[in-house]
C-alpha cells in the first residue's frame, strides 16, 4: 500500500518580488513534488531581510499556524536556507516540522542516489548540514544542568553526537579523497579523447540528450535531480572525430554550499572538460532565468571560462518559429530533430583541438595506420614499396602518441 505523500505547506520571506517571485516560488513547489510532498497552501511575507529570529515576522507565524491547522499540513518548508534559531521558532509557534531548502534538497538527493559514490557524497552534505544544528533536547543529554553532581569527568550525550558526527565526517571526506584520487587516474588515462560535460538545469533534458547523442537508447526522466551519479560515454562525430560525453548533476538557484563542497569529485567532471554542453529547456517560461543560475553555479565552481555551446532542448513543445528564434542550437533529444546539427557543432568547436600532420608509415606497422584512420580525417594517401605516407587532420593528443610511437 502506497504512502499518501506529507502535506507541505511552503513559506518564504524577503525581497523577491514579480516574475523572480514566481520563478522561486515554482521551483520550490516542484522540489516539495520531487521529494515526495503535496504543497497544499502557500505563505509569502515581503521583506528586505527575513526575520533573524522566526524568519517570517510575529504575525505571519500565527497565520502559518492556522493556516496549517485548517489545511491539514504536517509539513513547513521554507524557501530559504534557515538558521537553527529560525528553525526552532517555526517549529514552536507553529507545531511542525521544519524543513528549509537546503534540508528539501538533500532529502531528494539522499532517495536519488544509487551509485556509492554519490551515496557517500549525499551522507557528507547531509552531516555537514546537520553538525552546526545539533541542539538540547528532551532526555538528550547524559548530563544536564549545573552546580553540584554535575562536575567533572564525562560529556554530554550532545557533544558525544558532535563528536561522532565529526569522525563520521572525517571518514567520508578520506573515502571521497580516494574516489577523486581515482578518477583523477581515470582521467588521465582517457586523455587521448576530448572531454564533453553535459550542464544545465534540473530537468532540461541533460540525460536524454546523452543518449540521443550517443545513441545508447533510453532516456532521462522527467523530474527534478533525476541524474545524481555523472555518466560517461562515447561520442562519435563528423569527420572521424571522437570525444567523451558525461552527464552530470543538474544545477538550481543558489546550489546549496553543503552540496557543491561534496559533490566536488562529480563536478570536476564539468571543470576538467574541454568543452561544455549547456542543455536549456526551451519551452520553460523562465528559460533565461535557468541560464544565469546556471552560470552562476559554473562561476562558484571555476568553471565559467570554459568553451560553451548552448543547446536549447524541448523545441518540440514550441512552434516552429519560436525555436527557429533560439539563439542557440535548437534539437529536441526526444524525437531526434536537430541532433545531427548538434553533432556538427560539436565537431566544429572541437576542430580546434585538431592539427594538420604527414605520417610516414613502414607497413609492418598496420596498427599505426589503423590508429590514424580510425581517429583522423585522412586528407592525403601514398603507398610506397615499404612505407605509406598519410597526411591526416588528427587530434592533437593522438598525433603526439602516433608520432612517439614511430620515432619512440
Amino acid at each position: 500500500m502506497a504512502l499518501l505523500p506529507e502535506r507541505a505547506l511552503t513559506v518564504y520571506a524577503g525581497p523577491r518580488r514579480g516574475a523572480d517571485l514566481a520563478f522561486y516560488l515554482e521551483e520550490l513547489r516542484g522540489l516539495c513534488e520531487a521529494a515526495g510532498a503535496e504543497v497544499v497552501g502557500e505563505i509569502v511575507q515581503n521583506l528586505p531581510l527575513p526575520d533573524p529570529r522566526g524568519y517570517l515576522g510575529t504575525g505571519k507565524l500565527v497565520e502559518a499556524a492556522q493556516d496549517a491547522a485548517e489545511l491539514g499540513a504536517s509539513l513547513l518548508v521554507a524557501a530559504e536556507s534557515l538558521s537553527s534559531r529560525q528553525e526552532r521558532e517555526l517549529e514552536r509557534q507553529t507545531k511542525l516540522k521544519i524543513v528549509d531548502r537546503t534540508a528539501l534538497i538533500l532529502d531528494i538527493f539522499a532517495q536519488r542516489a544509487l551509485s556509492q559514490e554519490g551515496k557517500l557524497q549525499v551522507e557528507l552534505a547531509q552531516l555537514s548540514y546537520l553538525l552546526p544544528r545539533l541542539r538540547r533536547s528532551a532526555g538528550s543529554l547524559s548530563r544536564l544542568g549545573g552546580g553540584i553532581g554535575t562536575r567533572g569527568p564525562g560529556e554530554s550525550k550532545l557533544e558525544t553526537d558532535r563528536r561522532r558526527l565529526r569522525q563520521r565526517i572525517a571518514d567520508l571526506e578520506q573515502r571521497l579523497a580516494a574516489v577523486e584520487r581515482q578518477r583523477s587516474v581515470s582521467r588521465q588515462e582517457r586523455r587521448d579523447l576530448p572531454r564533453i560535460a553535459l550542464v544545465g538545469y534540473t530537468n532540461a533534458g541533460k540525460s536524454t540528450l546523452l543518449h540521443a547523442l550517443t545513441q545508447g537508447g533510453g532516456g532521462g526522466e522527467d523530474r527534478l535531480f533525476a541524474t545524481l551519479d555523472p555518466l560517461t560515454r562515447q561520442l562519435h562525430l563528423p569527420g572521424r572525430q571522437e570525444a567523451l560525453l558525461t552527464d552530470t548533476v543538474g544545477f538550481v538557484q543558489d546550489l546549496p554550499t553543503e552540496l557543491v563542497a561534496a559533490f566536488r569529485a562529480t563536478l570536476e567532471e564539468t571543470v576538467f572538460a574541454d568543452l561544455l554542453l549547456h542543455v536549456v529547456d526551451a519551452s520553460h517560461s523562465e528559460w533565461a532565468r535557468q541560464m544565469d543560475a546556471v552560470q552562476a553555479t559554473l562561476a562558484a565552481i571555476g568553471a565559467a571560462e570554459l568553451p560553451q555551446i548552448e543547446v536549447f532542448n524541448k523545441v518540440d513543445r514550441l512552434a516552429a518559429s519560436a525555436a527557429a528564434a533560439m539563439p542557440g542550437v535548437a534539437v529536441s533529444a526526444r524525437d531526434g530533430a536537430g541532433i545531427e546539427q548538434l553533432r556538427a557543432a560539436i565537431a566544429d568547436r572541437l576542430r580546434e583541438r585538431r592539427v594538420q600532420r604527414e605520417f610516414i608509415i613502414p607497413l609492418s606497422r598496420g596498427d599505426l595506420l589503423a590508429q590514424v584512420r580510425a581517429h583522423g580525417e585522412i586528407l592525403a594517401e601514398e603507398a610506397g614499396e615499404t612505407e605509406i605516407r598519410v597526411e591526416t587532420l588528427i587530434d592533437r593528443a593522438w598525433a603526439g602518441r602516433i608520432a612517439a610511437e614511430l620515432h619512440g
